[in-house]
C-alpha cells in the first residue's frame, strides 16, 4: 500500500510543500527513516533529527522552518495529521466472520453473523455480540453481558455477567470489567462468635463501557454495589488503571497508566489524570480538572482546574511548596544559627 504526499494531505486537510508526486510506503521515525518513508516532527528535542533526516517527506505544523527543499506534509495539527497518515498504513483490524471449532459458545447467546471468535473464546448464556466485533483466544463473555459493534476484545479480556461494552471499543490483553467492588462490612462477633471477620458486600450492580472507549492492558474496571459503574464515551484509559465500584468517568477523560479512582467518585468530562495519580472516594472532579503524575487526590477539584503534588494542590501553590522544600535543610540550618544567635543575645543581659 503505498500513497502520494498530495494524496496523504488531501486525507488528513494537509498542504504539500516540496514534491506531491513522490510515493510513500511507510511511516517511520526520523532517525530511521529513508528513501519512501514518511516521518513526523513536532518536538522540539528533536531537531537535530528532523535536520538531517533522510526521509522522503515529513509531517510538520503550517509554521514549522524547514531547510528549502524537503518534502512537507503541512497541518494545522500535524501530531492528528501523523495519527490519520499511520492508520492509513497500518489500518484496524477487520473482523474474519467465524466462530472457531474450539470456541464455547452457549447455545442461547446471539453472535452477529459478521464477528470473529477465536479459538478458546468463552461466550457464556445470554450474551450478545454485535456486527464485526473481534474476540480472540482466550475472552470470556459471561451470562447476560453484551458487546456492541465493532469492537476488539483482545487475549483474556473479561466481561462479567450482565456488563455492557458499547460499539468501537478496544480492550485490551487482561482487561476486566465488572469484577466484583471492594466492599467489606466489619462484623465484630461474626457467625456463632467465631470471631472479627469482614463481611463482602454483594456486588450486585454491573459495569458500563460507552461508545468508542479503550481500556488498555490489566484495566480493572468494577461493577457497582448497586447500579452502574461507567466509562463515559470515548474515554482512554491505559494500562494497570483501577476504576472502583460506582465510579463515573466522564466521556473524553484521559486517565494514564496506574491510575486508581476509589468508590463513587465522579470525574467530569474530560479529566485528564497523568500516571499514578491516586484520587479518594466520594470526590466531585469538575469538567476538564487535570492532574500532573502521581498526585494524591484528597478532596473536591473545581472545573479547569491543574492540580499536582500530595495531598494534590493547585499547580502553581505546589511549585512555591516544592521550590521551598527543596531549601529546607538550608532553612533549618538558618533557624538554627538564629536560635544560637537568640541565646546569645539573652545571656548577653
Amino acid at each position: 500500500m503505498t500513497y502520494t504526499l498530495a494524496e496523504l494531505a488531501a486525507r488528513v486537510g494537509g498542504e504539500v510543500e516540496g514534491d506531491g508526486a513522490v510515493r510513500l510506503e511507510r511511516v517511520r521515525p526520523l532517525e530511521d527513516a529513508g528513501p519512501g518513508d514518511v516521518a513526523f516532527y513536532s518536538n522540539r528535542k528533536y531537531r537535530h533529527a528532523f535536520e538531517v533526516t533522510k526521509a522522503s517527506a515529513v509531517i510538520v505544523g503550517r509554521d514549522e522552518k524547514a531547510s528549502p527543499g524537503r518534502n512537507l506534509l503541512r497541518a494545522g495539527d500535524a501530531y492528528l495529521a501523523f495519527a490519520k497518515v499511520s492508520t492509513l498504513f497500518h489500518p484496524p483490524l477487520q473482523a474474519m466472520p467465524e466462530i472457531a471449532p474450539e470456541a464455547a459458545v452457549h447455545p442461547t447467546a446471539k453472535v452477529h453473523p459478521s464477528a470473529q471468535v477465536m479459538a478458546l473464546a468463552c461466550v457464556g448464556p445470554g450474551v450478545e455480540v454485535g456486527a464485526r466485533t473481534i474476540l480472540h483466544p482466550g475472552v470470556v463473555l459471561e451470562a447476560g453481558s453484551r458487546v456492541g459493534d465493532d469492537c476488539v476484545l483482545y487475549p483474556n479480556t473479561v466481561v462479567r455477567e450482565g456488563c455492557l461494552v458499547g460499539n468501537r471499543c478496544i480492550l485490551q490483553p487482561g482487561c476486566v470489567v465488572g469484577s466484583d467492588g471492594f466492599g467489606f462490612a466489619f462484623d465484630m462477633a461474626g457467625e456463632e462468635g467465631s470471631g472479627p471477620r469482614h463481611y463482602k458486600v454483594p456486588q450486585s450492580g454491573i459495569a458500563v463501557v460507552e461508545d468508542d472507549v479503550e481500556l488498555g492492558a490489566n484495566t480493572c474496571v468494577d461493577r457497582a454495589t448497586l447500579g452502574r459503574t461507567v466509562v463515559g464515551r470515548g474515554a482512554k484509559v491505559d494500562n494497570l488503571v483501577q476504576i472502583a465500584h460506582n465510579v463515573q468517568v466522564g466521556p473524553l477523560c484521559l486517565l494514564a497508566g496506574q491510575t486508581g479512582i476509589a468508590g463513587s467518585t465522579r470525574l467530569g468530562m474530560g479529566v485528564v489524570c497523568g500516571g499514578q495519580v491516586g484520587i479518594i472516594g466520594h470526590l466531585d472532579i469538575g469538567d476538564g480538572a487535570k492532574f500532573a503524575a502521581q498526585s494524591g487526590v484528597l478532596g473536591d477539584v473545581p472545573p479547569g482546574e491543574v492540580y499536582a503534588g500530595y495531598p494534590a494542590e493547585p499547580v502553581a501553590e505546589w511549585r512555591r511548596n516544592s521550590v521551598h522544600a527543596r531549601r529546607l535543610h538550608e532553612l533549618v540550618k538558618r533557624v538554627r544559627q538564629l536560635e544560637r544567635d537568640l541565646e546569645k543575645l539573652k545571656e548577653g543581659k
